[in-house]
């Protein structure tokens, strides 16, 4: 405990020594005059073309020809990554690692969030069918050909049996009823769905998998697949499509990608990408870590806590490096209730019958939302780069509620809430109707200083309501299972990756039977009459939402859910920070977006050599 306090204490003591810089510098919580969304002095490259070259249907990119060879290092929290099979990734630290090694489909322009192809030459839209036109003439890494047949297998065999993640199979039903697809020859597969449906078209940048290295372990069951491409798996047996693919892995040291010589994009001299010879990531165990490793040069980018902004911003005029103001995160920090009534094979509850009381009860939900503080936390813990959240849709998200404004702390509303719901406070002590202490354990992952820090101050808010918080930052792992599988959890401080373009991508989250549904997690096969109402509402929403095509008629059934989440509080949002990046000036074709952020385009990024 003492670790977490004095995590707090030296960010308290820090916002306070940069209070004065932060405050003159901010207009609106942006620190030292990093503009806002203002991306503007950057020069954007056109989008990038087809070329076809000797029968090979190339991707050119429109940026500036650069050098080749060096490396980019890059730094990862935690552990490192759990699989490398881009199928069964459940973190984001695996997913950006696969990622690197496998493409899909069709890809979003990272400045406007249009629908790009990718392993895609093209694509035609026809109501309810998609036709999908491959390139010619592109290999995996082992130097096959990439085909029909490794779509088919990719939809047919993994995504439509729920192999790995099933997060997208749930996300590609309509009404329950998966789409079809069909192989009209090597290089054209089709897509239809059962009726026309608005977000299938993103869906579409799901990776594609080489067909004959993926079977043999598809084909031994769900087991053997999500075991396929373990962190041991040799680097040079692994095929893959990326414009990187994986070189040499040490456990909790760090992970290294090298260029693909088969990547099928081009610069506008024909020669083929990417530039760098080498990606690295660096297995940091914290975001403290993270900054010294920045400072002495062993990393070339970093994300910036709030609590460092001013004072990377004084240093950078003279620095080796440049700062980006990204924007709004695209994700969301929460705090999640579990809402679980149900019990193991053996018959024991998941979550004890008296708290599940308590956490059942509206009324007490919102007394924890009304005792946070999150003012104090973007103050204290972000240090002003942040804003208040209290949507499920994120500050940049095209369907964000405006109408929901939030409210401020205050403990008194929260104390009523607490009274309404039959809690009485004695000697400072909270106590249920029926004379039990309210106690219950608050989990996040270890290892991410922010999340720690966050749970420090919602454990010291709470307890200013008299109730008695446990808390217990995990090894990620341990808590995604908590949540996920064994259900034995109370709270939990947490965050998501989120689109601003697509509510639907959520759907996994807020359905009564998506896989993220985790303040209320059911078994595959559940009674839908154990449905609460207003979970019974969001499925509706979730259905018709998607078979909406225009902006104008999403728009209110997506504000609706919003508002439903904040009026129910299952989920209770925090903040959402200000992304500030900072990236070596040698690095160019840095192209920074608030969709995408700043190194989304690795394979166009080169080295200047400096004077």
């Amino acid at each position: 405990m003492k670790r977490f306090l004095g995590i707090v204490f030296f960010i308290l003591v820090i916002g306070v020594l940069l209070k004065a810089c932060i405050r003159r510098d901010i207009p609106g919580c942006i620190p030292c005059n990093i503009k806002p969304h203002n991306l503007e002095e950057i020069i954007y490259p056109a989008d990038e073309k087809n070329a076809t070259i000797n029968g090979v249907d190339y991707l050119q990119s429109q940026a500036a020809i650069g050098k080749f060879g060096g490396e980019l290092v890059i730094s990862a929290i935690g552990e490192g990554p759990k699989t490398f099979n881009p199928c069964n990734t459940k973190d984001a630290t695996s997913s950006s690692m696969a990622g690197m090694m496998y493409d899909g489909l069709l890809t979003t322009n990272p400045r406007d969030g249009r629908v790009m192809p990718l392993l895609a030459k093209d694509y035609e839209i026809d109501g309810n069918e998609y036709l999908i036109h491959l390139r010619h003439g592109i290999k995996w890494t082992d130097g096959k050909p990439i085909t029909a047949d490794d779509v088919m297998y990719t939809y047919n065999e993994v995504v439509f049996k729920g192999l790995g993640n099933p997060s997208t199979m749930d996300a590609m039903k309509v009404d329950g009823v998966l789409p079809k697809i069909e192989k009209i020859d090597d290089y054209t597969v089709k897509f239809t769905t059962p009726k026309i449906f608005a977000p299938f078209l993103r869906q579409l940048s799901y990776p594609i998998v080489p067909k004959h290295y993926f079977k043999p372990y598809s084909d031994r069951g769900e087991s053997e697949f999500n075991a396929f491409l373990n962190p041991d798996t040799p680097p040079n047996e692994i095929v893959s499509s990326g414009a990187f693919k994986l070189k040499e892995y040490v456990a909790a040291q760090r992970v290294v990608f090298e260029r693909n010589p088969n990547y099928y994009k081009i610069n506008l001299d024909n020669q083929k990408l990417p530039y760098l010879d080498k990606v690295v990531y660096m297995i940091v165990g914290d975001t403290n870590n993270e900054i010294l490793k920045f400072e002495a040069k062993e990393l070339d980018v970093i994300a910036i806590p709030g609590s460092s902004v001013a004072r990377y911003k004084i240093k950078e005029p003279k620095s080796d490096y440049i700062i980006y103001n990204i924007g709004p995160n695209t994700g969301t920090l929460f705090l999640v209730i579990n809402l679980n009534n149900r019990k193991d094979k053996n018959g024991k509850p998941y979550v004890n019958p008296i708290k599940h009381k308590w956490f059942s009860n509206r009324d007490f939900r919102a007394a924890i939302d009304w005792a946070i503080d999150r003012e104090n936390m973007v103050k204290n813990i972000a240090s002003g780069v942040a804003e208040p959240l209290f949507t499920a849709e994120s500050l940049n998200s095209i369907y964000l509620n405006k109408y929901i404004k939030g409210h401020p702390c205050d403990l008194e509303v929260a104390q009523k809430s607490l009274e309404k719901a039959g809690f009485k406070k004695k000697n400072g002590k909270l106590y249920d109707e029926e004379g039990h202490r309210v106690e219950f354990d608050l989990y996040t992952n270890a290892g991410v200083l922010e999340r720690e820090a966050l749970g420090v101050m919602i454990k010291q808010d709470l307890e200013n309501l008299g109730m008695k918080v446990n808390f217990k930052p995990v090894e990620f792992n341990s808590l995604v299972n908590k949540l996920t599988n064994t259900h034995d959890w109370d709270m939990a401080i947490m965050g998501l990756t989120g689109s601003p373009l697509e509510p639907h991508d959520g759907k996994n989250v807020w359905t009564s039977s998506g896989s993220l549904h985790m303040f209320n997690q059911r078994p595959a096969n559940y009674d839908k009459d154990d449905r609460l109402e207003w979970e019974k509402e969001l499925d509706e929403i979730f259905r018709n939402g998607a078979l909406k095509l225009t902006y104008e008629e999403r728009k209110p059934l997506y504000d609706r859910y919003q508002t439903i989440i904040y009026d129910q509080k299952p989920i209770i949002y925090l903040y959402s920070p200000i992304r500030i990046m900072a990236i070596r000036k040698k690095f160019k074709n840095v192209f920074p977006t608030s969709l995408s952020g700043l190194i989304y385009n690795l394979d166009e990024i080169y080295i200047e050599e400096q004077n």
